[in-house]
């Protein structure tokens, strides 16, 4: 989807990048529900209620309710950055030191002809330094900042939010400012639950079932039969004594392992029974809740 070069001190590796995600939202057309023709869209003034030609449509910036400042195409053309097909690399840093907030669209980068031995040698001397480059880009008409990323044998780039794009989370006013006070029986319970989940990351584990569940029932309309309409999910109730609830959770977990066949590692079992001894008698005080109902997260 588009090539260009590397660019480093005096280093230029030729490059041409590829998608590296495809998005599978399902999409859906307006038809008219009589005959099942699709609907045309018009572009109408509501000022004559007329219908306004696509080369009579300007693009304008609202500054002020109902008030417009008209741009001219060669006006915005004038400001574009200047072309160029080069991946300027400005720094390296330690992957860890990027929010994931700040990453929007991720590509493929391959080795364009000759280039295959500075592109390797780029991805080794990264992969070895456990480092990853911050880098500015233009791709058709919009400069991005970038973040290329060693990945076994390739390189991937991630376009970058500015750091004004990002909502601070200061501005959010009901997530907590400060640390809030927490009961240590509570908090060792919690820390037992997330041990007991915890599990390396695969994401073959994990797909879409709102989409598939839409899939699906749109082949059975398409082969005519008929559908059925599943009945809405029960609310969980609402978590009444916290303590109880942890203690619930935390057997359903264990069952759930048990289940697989799963075993925690040895780090994590002793962080566990150390975690159970500091909770002492939180959890003789949760079991005696245990049996009463609704008690869920």
């Amino acid at each position: 989807m588009w090539s260009g070069s590397i660019s480093f001190a005096l280093i230029n590796i030729p490059v041409k990048m590829f998608t590296a995600v495809s998005p599978k939202d399902v999409h859906f057309h307006q038809v008219h529900d009589e005959d099942g023709v699709r609907i045309q869209q018009k572009r109408i003034c509501p000022a004559d209620n007329k219908e306004v030609p696509y080369e009579h449509i300007v693009k304008g910036y609202e500054i002020s309710p109902n008030r417009y400042v008209i741009i001219k195409p060669e006006e915005l053309e004038a400001l574009n950055p200047k072309a160029s097909h080069t991946i300027e690399i400005q720094s390296f840093t330690k992957l860890d030191q990027i929010d994931p907030l700040f990453f929007e669209n991720s590509y493929y980068l391959a080795p364009d002809k000759g280039a295959a031995k500075p592109y390797a040698l780029l991805t080794r001397a990264m992969q070895e330094t456990g480092q990853v480059a911050i880098a500015k880009a233009v791709i058709r008409t919009k400069q991005y900042l970038c973040a290329l990323r060693p990945v076994e044998n390739a390189l991937t780039m991630s376009t970058l939010y500015y750091a004004d794009e990002v909502v601070a989370r200061a501005s959010i006013e009901e997530i907590p400012q400060h640390d809030l006070k927490l009961n240590d029986k509570e908090l060792a319970m919690a820390r037992q639950l997330v041990e007991s989940l915890s599990s390396e990351f695969d994401p073959k584990k994990y797909h879409d079932e709102y989409r598939d569940r839409v899939l699906a029932m749109i082949e059975q309309k398409a082969k005519g039969e008929k559908v059925m309409i599943q009945p809405a999910a029960e609310e969980p109730a609402k978590v009444v004594n916290l303590m109880a609830a942890l203690e619930q959770s935390l057997a359903a977990a264990r069952r759930q392992t048990q289940a697989t066949g799963d075993t925690q590692r040895p780090a994590a079992r002793a962080r566990a029974q150390a975690t159970r001894a500091q909770a002492g008698n939180g959890h003789r005080s949760g079991r005696a809740h245990t049996n009463r109902k609704n008690r869920t997260v």
